[in-house]
């Protein structure tokens, strides 16, 4: 049995479908990355795991259990990373890491929670005049202290400095290994293909993609050259001056359906310049999780405000 699954979900407001259809499932020892552009559904789709929406078709099972209808017996058994709030704006993380450990009969210790999460230091600054990556990483210790089965981490790394990233990384990579089932959102690409063991990316509520980092990167179709430059040009003018189809894959980042070389390259830059047309940057190489993410979805653009 898997420690997540989602079936068929449908969740509505009203008459707008926020979820149409999705369906993914997460390992226990597995860490499952949701990636989508604003308004795909993401937050939504977790939210109704953690028993704050009731479906409107299909359903979710977590550890067996029925959110809304098992809540008090799936309660303890999961993690849930908050994104604002939840602890009081005087009291610091010691003292609330203290009571959130007193709702589980087996919590982790508060003071090696501290300690694994760089918070020692902080430990009896009031809330409010934490920083935002200290804020951030004080929720996951308040998600991880009753020692739970899943872990629900919503951008888990949003406005945390480098270092305390790689902490957090490292922590997530550590759940997993523990034989925790880690499901995480996340805007930061780079950051999902570096700890995910499967990724679902939804847009418009519905999966477009599902599979590991190199399976999805896969997809992209072998080596191409990127590069910057203002939004809106004319890629079919682009591909007939190069001799290779260019694609705008977001405002302003092209990339060009060609193996690079230097003769190919030079080329490209060559027929750019002589339009007058300026590149921010040039980037050659495989396919990236950042390509198959554009390709896919409606990113470039403007979401919905509800995920």
């Amino acid at each position: 049995m898997a420690a997540i699954e989602v079936n068929g979900l449908v969740v509505r407001y009203g008459c707008r479908t926020a979820v149409d259809g999705l369906s993914f499932s997460a390992e226990a020892g597995s860490v499952v990355a949701i990636l989508g552009p604003n308004g795909a559904g993401k937050t939504t789709t977790v939210e109704t795991l953690e028993g704050y929406h009731r479906p409107a078709g299909g359903g979710v099972k977590v550890l067996g259990l029925d959110p809304i209808k098992d809540r008090r017996k799936l309660s303890s058994r999961i993690g849930v990373m908050l994104q604002e709030g939840g602890v009081y704006a005087r009291m610091g993380p010691r003292q609330a890491l203290a009571l959130f450990a007193g709702y589980y009969r087996n919590p982790q210790d508060p003071g090696a929670l501290l300690d694994r999460l760089g918070l020692s230091e902080a430990a009896k600054t009031p809330w409010r005049r934490l920083s935002g990556g200290e804020r951030q990483r004080l929720s996951m210790a308040l998600a991880l202290v009753g020692r739970p089965e899943v872990a629900f981490l919503d951008e888990p790394t949003a406005g945390v400095d480098p270092s305390g990233r790689l902490v957090i990384r490292q922590v997530i990579r550590e759940l997993a290994d523990s034989g925790v089932a880690v499901l995480l959102t996340t805007h930061e690409l780079e950051e999902a293909e570096r700890l995910a063991d499967q990724i679902v990316i939804i847009d418009h509520g519905r999966a477009v993609a599902e599979g590991t980092p190199s399976e999805l990167m896969k997809a992209v179709g072998g080596e191409r050259i990127r590069f910057g430059a203002q939004p809106g040009l004319d890629t079919a003018a682009i591909s007939a001056g190069v001799g290779a189809q260019v694609t705008e894959d977001s405002p302003g980042e092209y990339s060009v359906a060609i193996a690079p070389s230097p003769d190919a390259i030079a080329k490209l830059t060559s027929w750019l310049a002589n339009q007058g047309l300026a590149i921010a940057d040039l980037r050659a190489g495989r396919g990236s999780l950042e390509d198959v993410f554009f390709r896919l979805t409606k990113a470039g653009t403007p979401g919905g405000a509800k995920q």
